[in-house]
């Protein structure tokens, strides 16, 4: 019989001689009736594709940080003294003024407690979702069933708060007991939690995109342009990341920006969205647009790239189950929206 002859269906014992398991790399000649086994690949062994981390850490010692942190602490003692000594004059005046002066003081104080204890919230929020997105992310690599269930937990305490996922929120805790690997558990969670979340981002991102079009092809100065933009990106990028569970004050909104820039030099975003622009203006829109309407369409869609960073920054869980939006998408709706008002 030959050996192209397709065996019949046979078992065998674990400890039979006659049976050899080799790798399908593996060659040479076999003993005549040695049958070779040759093992599948296990599924849960498997590579699974997932996002690589955003931003790439940084590592040594940052003197940029000491500079800026002993700086501050110089011009808070000098502010503190300056204030000692003005309601030193104002007792030495009259005792009604030191009082009011103290007064004064003292709720300033305060208030400067109470922003302090925001925007230091505001950034332990940040980071907790920058590391959940990253530990779901190793979830997703290792398959770890454990890990999943504390990274779906998590996620659950970051969104008890949106009552627009109360339903998912109950759906997903039904599954808490459920025999799930630990991947398909993230999947899970992204598809119950993140559907209604994601739409609502590429709402913001479009209507915001829209908005800066109109603007800034009706505006007369480039002035006009630079700040209105400006504006609407950091209004967006608000937004975006309260969308999704994130409470950024003046620190955070300025450590989301930059991170914003840096995930788009790496990412090239700017680049594409340029590319995108040329190609879709080529194509004879541009024939049917004057200078400042296609301006106003460029606008728009480096806006719409800002929006779609800052989605990849404040998201607390990688695209997997979910689709990514794209830039192509964005333009497309941005362009129907200046011919239908065309």
């Amino acid at each position: 019989m030959s050996e192209k002859t397709p065996r019949r269906p046979a078992t065998f014992k674990l400890g039979d001689a006659n049976v050899v398991v080799m790798d399908a790399e593996e060659t040479g000649r076999l003993a005549r009736g040695t049958v070779r086994i040759t093992p599948e690949a296990d599924p849960a062994q498997l590579p699974v594709p997932v996002d690589t981390p955003l931003v790439p850490a940084r590592r040594g010692f940052r003197w940029g940080t000491m500079f800026w942190t002993a700086t501050g602490g110089l011009l808070s003692l000098g502010l503190g003294l300056a204030v000692t000594h003005l309601i030193e004059d104002l007792f030495a005046r009259s005792q009604t003024l030191g009082y009011l002066g103290l007064g004064l003081a003292a709720v300033a104080a305060l208030a400067l407690a109470i922003v302090t204890g925001r925007e230091l919230f505001g950034l332990m929020r940040l980071a907790a979702i920058e590391k959940l997105h990253l530990r779901a992310a190793e979830v997703l690599r290792t398959d770890d069933r454990a890990a999943s269930r504390e990274v779906v937990n998590d996620l659950l305490k970051l969104a008890h708060q949106n009552p627009q996922l109360a339903r998912a929120r109950v759906a997903l805790k039904g599954h808490a007991d459920d025999i799930i690997d630990g991947a398909d558990m993230i999947k899970l969670a992204e598809r119950e939690l993140m559907t209604p979340l994601d739409a609502e981002a590429r709402r913001l991102v479009s209507s915001a995109a829209q908005r800066v079009s109109v603007v800034t092809a009706v505006s007369p100065r480039a002035l006009i342009d630079v700040v209105f933009v400006f504006v609407a990106a950091l209004r967006l990028i608000r937004q975006l990341a309260r969308l999704y569970g994130g409470r950024p004050g003046t620190l955070g909104m300025i450590s989301l920006m930059r991170q914003v820039i840096s995930h788009l030099a790496i990412t090239g975003g700017m680049a594409t969205a340029d590319s995108l622009v040329q190609q879709v203006l080529g194509h004879g829109i541009a024939a049917r647009l004057s200078q400042k309407l296609g301006e106003g369409v460029l606008n728009g869609l480096l806006t719409a790239r800002l929006g779609l960073a800052a989605i990849d920054l404040t998201r607390p869980l990688p695209f997997t189950a979910l689709p990514r939006p794209v830039l192509s998408d964005l333009a497309k709706d941005l362009l129907s929206k200046r011919e239908e008002k065309e």
